[in-house]
């Protein structure tokens, strides 16, 4: 597995967001499913992308093209069990 701080800091970016999805939820009534789509779908993001590049070279991780971003960030179908 390369890239450990690259698939660290997304997994911290993740958390991070998962932690203000819960504190909207707790303490702002006022927070909107349209809110919280935009905040999951980032977490979302960077759970992927953390998976996506653990075996990239590393210079091509940090370059990032913009189609690396784009296939990086979707869900990693037939690498990761999905429920039904």
């Amino acid at each position: 597995m390369k890239n450990k701080y690259l698939i660290s800091q997304n997994l911290e970016e993740a958390k991070e967001q998962i932690e203000e999805i819960l504190n909207n939820l707790v303490l702002n009534s006022e927070y909107s499913e349209e809110e919280f789509k935009v905040c999951l779908e980032h977490a979302y993001h960077h759970l992927n992308f953390a998976w996506n590049i653990r075996n990239v070279d590393e210079p091509r991780a940090e370059a990032c093209s913009e189609d690396d971003f784009k296939e990086w960030s979707k869900y990693p179908k037939n690498e990761i069990f999905e429920y039904e």
